[in-house]
Parts: structure tokens; C-alpha cells; sequence
């Protein structure tokens, strides 16, 4: 469909309508008194006159002034052609994952289903692995934490590349310990900068905190004053001590600040139940943004007029050639 973008320019059709209201122009020339006009008058065969000579324009003249005055203000008025309408969706979530990547993460007690026993991050690997896939409509992020909180990956939309990143990260090349608080401020840090309103940060850890500069409920705290949801997720035996211990009460309080849940795997399959939970919890979200192409024709009117404008001084030099070239022909007869 056809639309104008400044309709408005169309007031300006009405402008030439002022020039009725003004006085002719009037232009005087100077003239020359010779003794002898009688006798120029004779040779001439011209009669004289008197009075002031108006000059009209012709037909073709009034019909390309007024119809180059259209086109000018019909470029002016902006004419585009609007598209139909195109649908582009993009992630409406930014999913941030925190791994901890202490030395307690190599513990060997996560069965496969056939059978065979791995790691704790090599468990998590796999299922995160699967989650990426199935969480198509969110960007996903990468955190791992261990002695200090680092980023692996900033909020991204190519899932290839950050699963790429999550297979690269190893056990204790964070550091040996825990710092829990911190990485949930190092997400806060990431979040700040992300443009979406819909925030979830899954956090897996298999110890207690060990010494953050911010403590996790803290953390937790100024994380919901940004509207950041915390899903954690505690790995290992429950009954483990020292470094190593599961702080449930901690990793709890920090979900429930945030208004998410905690959950606890002790193997693959309850690790992967958690994440299906957390997915009900936070079904995929879209953002559709609708747009009309426009292709501006404004040059369209001003070609026309450019074209008529040619065409008749062409002609009219033509013209003039034709009567130059009959006057010589008739002088040299």
C-alpha cells in the first residue's frame, strides 16, 4: 500500500493561489527619441503602439508550471510503499548459569544410565548440554566460581558456541574453593548491563560458601531488587563435611529472597528433573517485533518533473534551430 509520510506538504498545493493576490510585475525600459522614427516606422511595416505589453505564458507553459508545482510538493509529501507486515521473534529470557568448579567437583559419584560413573561437572555438562538445546527462545550466559567468580560467556543467542565454552571450563580452574555471594554478584554485575525484564540466574554448587566478599543471602537481597529469580541447584551427598558440606539452609534462603526454589541432585536423574522443574517454573518466553518495510518514492515525482522539463525546452530549442536555419535558408535565396 501507498502512504505519505508528511501529508501536511500538501497544504502547499494552495500556495500559488497567493500569487492572484499580488500585483503584476512591471518592468520599465529605457527608450531611445531618434529623429528619424517615421522613417524607421516605414521601413520596418510595423505600426507603433503605446502603453505597457503583458506577456502571457501559452498553453503548454501554464499546463508544466502547474503540473511540475504537483510533483514538487507530491516529493515534498514524502510518498513511500509499505510492505506487509514481517514477524521477527527474538529470546525473551536471559538465562544465566553459575557452575562451581571447585576441587570437589571431580568426586565420581553421578551414574550414567548405562552404568558407567563420572564426575560431578562432567554430569552437569551433559545436562546442561541438554537444557541449552531445549531453551531455544532464551540467551543464555556462563558463569564459573570456584576461589573467585569469573565470566565464561556474556548473555548470547548462539547456544553452539556457549555448550562449546561449557566443555572447555575444568575442574579447578577457578580455584579450589567456594565463593558463593560472589558469583551471584558477578550475575548481578551482568545483569545490570542486559536489556531484558525477565532475569533467571541457576546456580549449581556442591559446597558451602568459603569466604565471599558478599554473603550469599546479601547477594541474594539486592539481586531480587533487580528482579533477578535464583534457582539453586545443590550436588552431593547432604551428609559431607567441611569444605565440601552442603550449607542447605543458605542455598535455600537464597532462592526463596529471590522468589525461586532450590532443589538438591544427588545423582544425574534428579539433576535433570531439576531442570525440567525450573523449565515448568519458567516456560520459554518469546518477544515478537512486528515491522512494515517502507521504500521511499519520493524521487519517483521529482523524475517526472524533470523529464517534462527536458522534454519541453528541448522542443523549444529545437524550435528556434528550425527557425534560425529557415531564416538563413531564406536570406541565401
Amino acid at each position: 500500500m501507498y502512504e505519505l509520510a508528511h501529508p501536511w506538504a500538501l497544504m502547499l498545493l494552495a500556495l500559488p493561489l497567493v500569487m492572484w493576490l499580488l500585483p503584476a510585475y512591471r518592468e520599465s525600459r529605457d527608450s531611445v527619441r531618434v529623429p528619424f522614427f517615421d522613417k524607421l516606422v516605414e521601413l520596418s511595416e510595423q505600426r507603433p503602439g503605446t502603453g505597457a505589453m503583458i506577456l502571457r505564458r501559452d498553453r503548454i507553459q501554464r499546463f508544466l508550471v502547474g503540473f511540475m508545482w504537483l510533483c514538487l510538493v507530491l516529493a515534498a509529501a514524502k510518498p513511500q510503499w509499505v510492505g506487509a507486515p514481517i514477524e521477527q521473534q527474538k529470546s525473551g529470557r536471559d538465562l544465566m548459569i553459575a557452575v562451581d568448579l571447585s576441587g570437589s567437583m571431580e568426586t565420581r559419584d553421578f551414574a550414567l544410565p548405562d552404568g558407567e560413573t563420572v564426575d560431578r561437572l562432567q554430569a552437569v555438562k551433559q545436562v546442561l548440554s541438554e537444557l541449552a538445546d531445549q531453551r531455544a527462545s532464551d540467551r543464555l550466559g556462563l558463569i564459573v566460581f570456584g576461589s573467585a567468580a569469573y565470566l565464561q560467556t556474556s548473555f548470547t543467542d548462539d547456544h553452539i558456541v556457549w555448550e562449546q565454552l561449557l566443555t572447555e571450563t575444568e575442574i579447578g580452574m577457578a580455584g579450589q574453593s567456594t565463593v558463593f555471594g560472589d558469583a551471584i554478584g558477578l550475575a548481578i554485575k551482568l545483569f545490570r548491563e542486559s536489556q531484558s525484564d525477565n532475569r533467571v540466574l541457576i546456580m549449581l554448587t556442591d559446597g558451602n560458601d568459603t569466604g565471599s566478599t558478599v554473603p550469599p543471602i546479601d547477594a541474594a537481597k539486592v539481586a531480587k531488587t533487580y528482579g533477578i529469580r535464583i534457582y539453586t541447584i545443590a550436588i552431593g551427598d547432604p551428609a559431607s563435611a567441611g569444605e565440601e558440606a552442603l550449607d542447605m539452609d543458605t542455598i535455600q534462603r537464597v532462592s526463596e529472597v529471590t522468589g525461586g526454589q532450590s532443589f538438591q541432585a544427588l545423582d544425574q536423574a534428579a539433576l535433570r528433573r531439576a531442570y525440567q522443574a525450573i523449565a515448568e517454573l519458567e516456560p520459554q518466553l518469546y518477544e515478537t517485533i512486528s515491522f512494515r518495510p517502507r521504500q521511499s518514492l519520493h524521487w519517483l515525482p521529482v523524475a517526472v518533473a524533470l523529464v517534462f522539463y527536458t522534454l519541453y525546452h528541448s522542443l523549444g530549442t529545437w524550435r528556434t534551430w528550425r527557425a534560425l536555419r529557415s531564416a538563413g535558408t531564406r536570406h541565401a535565396a
